[in-house]
């Protein structure tokens, strides 16, 4: 058997046990082999053997760790067009507060969040001519964090050089913008993911991002695992169905210390067209080339974007795209989409919510907690085992045999300020219009539209007309009112009629983007 292969047995009717215990004990005595080889036992009978992981698999090596450390990594931090062009946004990666800007010239920079004047968050001040002004005391930065106005400095005094932020590198790639988040190490910029199918000639994606109420490590666990979607998302757009769901094939190609990359299918079709890749520290793609009539080949990606946004926090850009348009999809605008993609992860929050807290109470590994099945769980058991490997150069993980809590308790926003809560205050939100509302990542508008660019320009639209319609068919109602001849009476009833029912679909649109999927449970 070759260096680094790993057995994987995705068929129950395959491997008698024996055999199995057989393979592994050949290939672990050999000198100097580097073979990963998982054992199955844990106390199981043969039966579940034949289907499950196990609740202990160990390694050959195990409790191995590679050389890693979180701060010396790119980190997707937003869309590049969703970037606000008149105000700072506070963002976090694990526990590190920073600011992103604009500044005049166009460039983005970044900053730790904290003025060091008196410590007040940059991202609840304002831009004045491109540079960054702490709403504090009116301090100003730019470029590489100096600082270059003091309002309070007596005449012909120099503005200290202490007062300077630290920064972060930043870089534009496709359209996303990524952080170094060291500042002891210079950037590798190597390290930035490079995705060849959005560089291709006629590829188009539609690209959303999401803020999410659950550890980022549950997120693409979840991205990761295709067997929950025809049951999660049934009738999904009736892309998904309940009765789909089946035993699906594994083909586990590549494993690195910076992740691990395979093939999987369904059992019945018994193929594996689907290529999917996690690379450290956030980044999961799933792709399928499709070769047509006319024997030309076309690309699909899925790329999921998974920033670490705090505890019980993570912060999710997704990107769905094909270099063969679909007809069908071009007629339909982009808020749809968007709104779309919200109800999918609205489908799936309110488990993935309760597996957060389980794994947070119970602080145990997943091997003591999951029952992983090899025909739908494969990735999901790679995903944690690599977590074993280098959890240990992260603030906190949730590994297979490893875990390591936070240590210190999650920060609480109690009074929001800033460019997202100047959005929830003049843009309608859940529970009331042009109110100051906490966020609330269980409410979609706090999750999706202060963050994209797109729908809140979409909904600021519908409501600029739904209030202009309104006002005209309360205005064509009074005439009908006043007119006495029947005919201009009638005319104008019909006219109030129209005007009322596009401003019911306006407030409808609003409610689309803005409101929450509720699941209606229905009887089998």
């Amino acid at each position: 058997m070759p260096q680094n292969t790993i057995l994987y047995f995705t068929r129950s009717d395959e491997n008698d046990v024996a055999e199995l215990n057989l393979e592994i004990s050949k290939h672990s005595k050999k000198k100097n082999s580097k073979n990963i080889t998982e054992v199955v036992g844990g106390g199981l009978s043969a039966e579940d053997e034949k289907v499950l992981f196990g609740s202990s698999v160990e390694e050959k090596g195990d409790g191995l760790k590679v050389e890693y450390d979180w701060e010396q990594e790119w980190y997707p931090l937003y869309l590049a067009n969703d970037v606000p062009e008149d105000s700072p946004l506070g963002l976090t990666v694990f526990d590190k507060q920073i600011v992103l800007y604009k500044d005049g010239n166009g460039d983005f920079q970044c900053y730790e969040d904290r003025c060091p004047h008196r410590l007040a968050k940059l991202s609840e001040g304002q831009l004045i001519d491109g540079r960054l002004e702490c709403l504090y005391h009116g301090w100003q930065f730019e470029g590489d964090g100096k600082c270059v106005r003091i309002p309070q400095l007596p005449a012909g005094a120099k503005i200290p050089r202490a007062a300077c932020l630290r920064t972060y590198e930043v870089k534009n790639s496709q359209g996303v913008i990524w952080v170094w988040m060291s500042n002891k190490k210079e950037p590798n910029f190597e390290k930035i993911p490079w995705f060849e199918n959005f560089a291709r000639p006629g590829f188009k994606d539609v690209s959303t991002i999401h803020e999410l109420p659950y550890d980022h490590s549950i997120l693409l666990e979840n991205l990761m695992d295709p067997a929950h979607v025809p049951i999660s998302h049934d009738r999904t757009d009736w892309m998904s169905k309940r009765e789909d769901a089946q035993a699906l094939l594994f083909k586990l190609m590549e494993r690195t210390d910076r992740g691990f990359a395979g093939q999987w299918g369904r059992e019945q079709d018994k193929e594996t067209p689907n290529f999917l890749r996690f690379e450290a520290p956030c980044v999961l793609q799933n792709n399928r080339e499709i070769v047509g009539k006319d024997g030309v080949t076309h690309y699909f990606t899925g790329l999921f974007l998974c920033r670490p946004a705090g505890q019980g926090k993570s912060m999710l850009i997704v990107r769905f795209g094909r270099t063969k348009t679909l007809l069908l999809a071009s007629l339909f605008p982009k808020w749809y989409f968007h709104q779309n993609a919200c109800k999918v992860f609205e489908q799936d929050m309110g488990f993935l919510s309760s597996q957060n807290e389980v794994l947070m109470k119970e602080n145990k590994p997943t091997k003591e907690l999951y029952l992983n099945l090899k025909s739908s769980d494969t990735w999901v058991a790679e995903y944690r085992k690599w977590m074993d490997k280098v959890g240990h150069g992260m603030p906190y993980h949730f590994g297979h045999s490893t875990i390591s809590l936070p240590k210190e308790p999650a920060v609480v926003e109690h009074a929001p300020a800033g460019f997202f809560a100047n959005v929830s205050a003049s843009l309608p939100a859940k529970g009331g219009l042009g109110m100051m509302q906490a966020p609330n990542l269980s409410n979609r508008y706090f999750r999706h539209v202060v963050h994209c660019k797109n729908c809140r320009n979409v909904v600021k639209a519908f409501e600029f007309w739904k209030k202009s319609l309104s006002a005209v068919a309360v205005i064509s109602a009074t005439m009908a009112i006043l007119v006495t001849g029947r005919q201009w009476k009638a005319l104008l009833l019909v006219s109030t009629a129209i005007f009322s029912a596009a401003a019911y679909a306006c407030s409808s649109a609003i409610a689309l983007n803005t409101t929450n999927f509720i699941r209606t449970h229905r009887r089998l």
